[in-house]
């Protein structure tokens, strides 16, 4: 069963090398999904309404989605592969009337970057946080950020 998620913010995993998390809240627990450094920019830039000078690639892949007479209707983070998250972006496209479904496979962190960009849900599957959701006493999180 999907549940609705929120990007609740960013963290910094513990250790030398400090990698950016995204965390996710939904069922009453934490998702942490590591990302790069690119990816936090990006999704920072969305959750803060802040476009760069030129599109980013998920500004652009909305744009030519968008020109093509498509829509995302959500992002679903539906599997657990070897410690990897998967995701997958439901879309739908009108030509002459009909309506298309699309289904784009994805990173997460692309995902979400594109998700915060149209304000459309992103849902995480029972199965994912089952496995890797977590206790939000195990996170510092700060009100504002």
């Amino acid at each position: 069963m999907p549940h609705e998620a929120t990007v609740e913010g960013f963290g910094v995993s513990a250790g030398e090398r400090g990698v950016p998390v995204v965390l996710l809240t939904a069922r009453e627990e934490v998702l942490p999904i590591f990302i790069s450094p690119d990816q936090a920019k990006s999704i920072k830039h969305a959750l803060d309404g802040k476009p760069f000078d030129r599109p980013l690639s998920h500004d652009l892949f909305v744009e030519m989605l968008t020109e093509f007479g498509g829509a995302i209707d959500r992002i679903r983070i539906d599997g657990l592969s070897e410690n990897t998250f998967l995701a997958k972006i439901d879309a739908e496209q009108y030509v002459g009337g009909e309506r298309r479904t699309l289904v784009f496979d994805a990173r997460p962190s692309d995902a979400i970057a594109i998700a915060l960009r149209v304000d459309c849900p992103i849902v995480v599957d029972d199965e994912v946080l089952d496995a890797a959701g977590r206790a939000p006493e195990e996170f510092e999180l700060e009100e504002g950020d």
